[in-house]
C-alpha cells in the first residue's frame, strides 16, 4: 500500500490522491478532485489513532450511497477547516468535452486541481486512480488500477469529485426539470433517453456523445 499507508511518504510533506467522475455521462460535467493531506500538519494536530480514524472505512464513491457520501463529505470539509488536508475540483463543460475531447479535458482538469492543492512537486506524492497521469514535472507520481478501493486518499478525492458533481446535477435540474437530471445524473438511462426524444438535447448534454441524435 502507498500513500498514507506507506512509510515512502516520510519524505514528502505532502500526499496527493486524484481521482475523476462523470467519464461516461451523456450530459454534464466531467469532474477531476485532488485531495491533498499536509503530512507534517496532520501528524502535528492529530494523534496515530485521529489520523488512522480520519481515513477509517473509505471506499470508491461509486460503492457508498447518496447518503454515505454527503456524510463523508461534511468529515472531508471538517478536516479541511482543522488544515489537515485541502482540495480542489475542477469542471469541465459538455461544450468544452465537445471541441476539445474527453481525454485532454480530462488531462487539463486534472493539472488545475493538482496546481490548486500542490503547487510544489517536489515534496509532494501524487496517487491517481486508474488511467489518469499527472504532469511530468510530478516525478512521485504513482497510476494505481482500482486506486479508489486501494488508496483512502484516492477514496476521499473520489468522493469530493461525486459530491460536487452531483450538487451541480441537481441544481441544473430547476432550470431543466424536464429532463430529471436531479434523478440520474446526466447518465443515460432509459427514461433519460426518453426525455431527450421527447424535447430535444439541453446545452448540457454532449453532443459529441449523441451524434445519432443531432441533426
Amino acid at each position: 500500500m502507498l500513500g498514507l499507508n506507506s512509510r515512502n511518504n516520510k519524505k514528502f510533506r505532502y500526499v496527493v490522491g486524484i481521482d475523476e467522475v462523470g467519464r461516461g455521462p451523456i450530459a454534464g460535467p466531467v469532474v477531476v478532485g485532488a485531495l491533498c493531506v499536509d503530512m507534517e500538519h496532520a501528524k502535528a494536530q492529530l494523534s496515530r489513532a485521529e489520523f488512522r480514524q480520519l481515513f477509517s472505512g473509505i471506499k470508491d464513491s461509486k460503492k457508498l450511497s447518496p447518503e454515505q457520501r454527503e456524510k463523508w463529505f461534511v468529515h472531508i470539509c471538517s478536516a479541511r477547516e482543522a488544515g489537515v488536508l485541502d482540495f480542489a475540483v475542477t469542471f469541465v463543460s459538455a461544450k468544452d468535452i465537445d471541441t476539445k475531447g474527453l481525454a485532454p479535458s480530462i488531462r487539463k482538469a486534472l493539472q488545475k486541481s493538482l496546481q490548486k492543492v500542490a503547487p510544489n512537486p517536489e515534496n509532494t506524492q501524487v496517487l491517481l486512480d486508474g488511467s489518469l497521469y499527472a504532469p511530468v514535472k510530478y516525478k512521485n507520481q504513482k497510476t494505481i488500477i482500482k486506486g479508489d478501493l486501494k488508496e483512502p486518499i484516492i477514496g476521499l478525492a473520489s468522493i469530493v469529485a461525486k459530491v460536487s458533481r452531483d450538487r451541480l446535477m441537481v441544481s441544473y435540474a430547476k432550470n431543466y426539470a424536464q429532463y430529471d437530471f436531479e434523478v440520474h445524473k446526466g447518465y443515460g438511462t432509459r427514461k433519460h433517453y426518453e426525455k431527450i426524444k421527447k424535447h430535444g438535447l439541453s446545452p448540457l448534454h454532449r453532443k459529441s456523445f449523441l451524434r445519432k441524435l443531432v441533426k
